[in-house]
């Protein structure tokens, strides 16, 4: 008599599986992003992305895939006081916040976050910083975008830019055109510096263009202006608005960075200086992130609403955004 087998799990006990093709609108029902092909009990873990050290990898396989932020901002915080506990000059604190803008950036797009915006150089640094820290960040910029290039690149990572760079120094401006230019085609995580940038300039600028469109095209006694006008007209119309914002250095205040986009976002605030950031810390705070509830104005699953209404409501809120 024939013994029956039973059937063996693969060696690895780790299977990904690309997700099923997504149904056209209307036509039919959604289909599950993944098939489990285990038996009830065996958790499959998430294949790491290559690049990750240990510590980020064993932080990545506590993620849940489907709620990573899709764009988190940066407050670049704490390069001076870096500096000082070291009795070094301030620049030497910008100079080492590069290596953190680097292992950021390579981790952010390593784990699929779709945007990240990093706060570069506020409107108010340009006004009150000596000029010659000033100059020193023009030209630490400069170097830092002719020497990334190639890593954007490789990283398939697009280079933009928020602010109002045309009061920048021309020789920068000309070295920003070309990084921009040169990771035009990449398709994978947007990379945005904020660079003489201020949220309430945004806004006038954002009020200025509106009004100025509608002058060309009937006048201003026709404009009628709501929340989808105006974000149509920031900067940052190109992106959706962030889901998570993180700030160096143990501040808590937002600096007047993206004050119309941040309105839902989470914050999360981390004492470590801005130079001794790194992916590692980005990743913790991805996972701070995944153990809150976003409402939207809504309620907890727990304060009155079942899990259906509460989630429908909070669906509506973000509509709203």
């Amino acid at each position: 008599m024939a013994t029956r087998l039973k059937p063996r799990l693969p060696d690895s006990r780790i299977l990904s599986i690309a997700p099923l093709p997504a149904c056209p609108p209307r036509h039919c029902n959604p289909l599950p992003d993944r098939v489990s092909l285990y038996p009830k009990g065996i958790t499959l873990q998430h294949k790491v992305p290559a690049g990750l050290d240990r510590k980020e990898a064993e932080i990545y396989r506590q993620f849940d895939l489907e709620r990573l932020p899709g764009h988190i901002a940066i407050i670049m915080d704490g390069n001076g006081r870096w500096a000082k506990r070291r009795h070094m000059p301030r620049v030497a604190g910008h100079r080492a916040g590069v290596a953190a803008v680097r292992s950021t950036v390579e981790t952010a797009a390593r784990v699929g976050i779709g945007a990240l915006t990093l706060y570069a150089f506020s409107e108010e640094n340009w006004k009150k910083r000596p000029k010659s820290e000033v100059d020193f960040l023009m030209g630490l910029l400069s170097r830092y975008l002719k020497a990334e290039v190639p890593t954007l690149n490789e990283n398939n990572i697009r280079l933009e830019y928020i602010g109002r760079q045309q009061q920048l120094p021309d020789d920068v401006q000309e070295r920003m055109e070309w990084a921009r230019a040169s990771t035009a085609r990449n398709t994978g995580t947007v990379l945005t510096l904020a660079l003489n940038y201020s949220a309430r300039s945004e806004l006038v600028d954002a009020f200025r263009s509106m009004v100025n469109a509608a002058a060309q095209n009937g006048g201003i006694e026709h404009l009628q202006i709501d929340e989808e006008m105006v974000a149509e007209h920031l900067y940052t119309r190109h992106l959706p608005d962030p889901d998570l914002v993180v700030r160096t250095s143990g501040e808590m205040r937002l600096s007047n960075f993206l004050l119309w986009q941040l309105a839902y976002a989470e914050i999360y605030v981390t004492p470590t200086l801005w130079p001794d950031f790194r992916g590692v810390h980005l990743l913790e705070a991805i996972a701070e992130y995944q153990k809150r509830e976003r409402r939207y104005g809504g309620l907890n699953h727990g304060d009155g609403l079942n899990h259906g209404d509460a989630h429908s409501h909070n669906e509506s809120a973000k509509a709203h955004k």
